[in-house]
């Protein structure tokens, strides 16, 4: 049922082992307290290793790569995007809603997206620790960070909804499309959109990111210094995966410093071969409508009548074609991707709020049940990221049954387990099941969300979850003053999320704080319940409506 890895690709690398001889020194995180900046980053003597840890040229399976037009905001915008203190969303331009006030209207579309949204800093008070903030806590020291992020803002998916409604529209206009109105613009409007690749904002994203965990977690280069190493940085072969990875790094360590301070492991994505940053590839039930993409079934459904009142509206400005909730949902789509691609998008000022609150239940509805705790496959999807970081935790190369690749992960070289930081990047779906695995409820407080679009009070939003460029962090601490002294936590988005309702053992601590091995100790059980293979391959069936703690229902 699973492939490790392709037999050419595993050939080339252990045979690179072989050459290299013996793996590279591993260190021991350190607090940072009184380290010593005479000897600068990186260690004299350390490299880049281009035969153990070959380039995007060299993996192959990059995916899809067709590129779009070339943005010209200069000229299709209506406003200019002036630098307002806003980082996550400069320069693209960010209409208001329909029927809005731009001069009053508060209204950020762009926190209505979904996936699509760029990530922006959420507050530990939404989530109840209002006095929490990512800073070390007084008298503690951050002695080790894990990071695990998302790919930037990109282009749609090959083959996704507005691909779909370009071609539909191109064949109105052969017949006779006669448009005024909000929709005069698509009289001559065509199709710009690449696909798979980052943007060119998407590319900042990541590049910001590693500025910021820099400035942030810069001490912790001290360990690697100390150790004569350097970090090992994961990603997929997909090409928008490879130049995140990059680009983060650029980021982290400046250019074109990177590219000699850090090794970055490029793991294959592909169907059939295992990957804990890609596990749907090897999770038979991942894509099946009645397990794994009931969260997509149910959205679409949802998103039938949800938009009546602005497609009849559209209707009325438009002759030789027929618009349906999926052309809805294609052009709130084309919103967020010409955005993010072109810097401007005239579909946003189609809708209303109301559209975009919609919008946004869409993608909660279908995160919520695909990967989230209404999912059967979630937790098993995100156990292969669960087991790698455990294995980091504790110094114990993982063994467990999930996606994870073995190949890569019994040697020092491939997979280091105590390097004082990690970056692992991948896709927000995996971001989702990592975060299910880990049973960090307090991210999907609240009943499940309802099927047929009652919004009930669940702290689960997917702009907040899985945006572009979302980030999962974990702080390990050295406390002094504390018993157990070394501590954890949890960080979303710069949220700091509260263990004490899901991780027996924890107290109810202002800083999210928890002793460090009962939460290791709380993941280790978690892990052992749930079934990999039971999740991905056995016959069930699931449905909306239910919480399930990402783990399929037994027959």
């Amino acid at each position: 049922m699973k492939m490790q890895l392709t037999p050419a690709r595993a050939a080339a690398i252990l045979a690179f082992v072989a050459q290299a001889g013996a793996a590279p020194t591993t260190i021991q995180a350190a607090s940072n307290a009184g380290a010593s900046t005479a000897d600068p980053y990186p260690p004299s003597g350390t490299a880049v290793n281009s035969a153990l840890f070959p380039p995007e040229s060299k993996v192959g399976f990059p995916g899809p790569t067709p590129t779009g037009a070339e943005p010209a905001a200069i000229q299709t915008a209506k406003s200019y995007p002036y630098n307002d203190g806003n980082a996550n969303q400069f320069p693209l331009v960010n209409p208001q809603p329909h029927g809005s006030d731009a001069e009053r209207s508060t209204f950020d579309i762009s926190k209505y997206w979904g996936n699509l949204s760029p990530w922006y800093s959420l507050r530990s008070a939404d989530y109840g620790l209002p006095d929490a903030n990512p800073l070390a806590p007084e008298g503690c020291d951050v002695t080790q960070v894990h990071l695990l992020y998302r790919h930037g803002a990109r282009y749609p998916t090959s083959g996704a909804a507005p691909a779909t409604f370009a071609q539909k529209v191109m064949n109105a206009t052969k017949t006779g499309l006669s448009v005024s109105g909000d929709l005069s613009f698509l009289a001559d409007w065509t199709y710009k959109l690449g696909a798979e690749l980052l943007t060119p904002f998407g590319r900042s994203q990541n590049f910001l990111l590693g500025i910021e965990y820099r400035q942030l977690y810069g001490h912790l280069l001290n360990n690697f210094t100390e150790s004569k190493t350097i970090p090992v940085f994961r990603t997929e072969s997909q090409d928008r995966m490879v130049k995140t990875a990059e680009n983060f790094a650029a980021g982290f360590f400046g250019v074109p410093e990177y590219l000699d301070e850090v090794n970055i492991e490029i793991l294959v994505e592909t169907l059939g071969v295992n990957n804990s940053g890609a596990p749907y590839e090897i999770c038979n039930n991942s894509n099946i409508a009645t397990k794994g993409s009931i969260g997509s079934t149910v959205a679409n459904k949802f998103s039938v009548n949800a938009f009546n009142s602005t497609i009849a509206r559209l209707q009325s400005q438009a002759s030789g074609i027929n618009f349906t909730s999926t052309d809805a949902i294609a052009m709130l789509q084309l919103c967020s991707y010409e955005t993010h691609a072109l810097g401007y998008s005239a579909f946003c000022d189609l809708f209303s709020e109301e559209d975009y609150l919609n919008y946004e239940y869409y993608f909660d509805l279908s995160f919520y049940y695909n990967n989230g705790p209404g999912s059967p496959v979630a937790a098993a999807q995100g156990k292969g990221y669960l087991d790698e970081f455990i294995a980091r935790f504790t110094g114990k190369y993982p063994s467990a049954q999930s996606a994870l690749n073995e190949t890569f992960d019994n040697t020092t070289t491939f997979f280091p387990l105590n390097q004082s930081i990690y970056a692992d990047a991948t896709h927000e779906v995996v971001v989702l099941d990592t975060l299910t695995a880990f049973n960090l409820t307090a991210l999907f407080d609240g009943p499940p969300l309802d099927a047929a679009g009652n919004r009930r009070q669940n702290s689960f939003v997917a702009s907040k979850l899985v945006p572009f460029a979302t980030h999962f962090t974990t702080q390990v601490l050295s406390c002094p003053a504390m018993q157990p002294t070394k501590q954890i936590r949890f960080i979303v988005n710069d949220a700091v999320i509260p263990l004490h309702n899901s991780h027996s053992g924890c107290p109810n601590d202002p800083n999210g704080l928890c002793s460090f091995d009962n939460v290791v100790s709380v993941l280790q059980k978690r892990s052992a319940e749930i079934n990999f293979n039971y999740d991905c391959f056995a016959n069930y069936t699931a449905s909306a409506g239910h919480d399930y703690n990402g783990r399929a229902p037994k027959s």
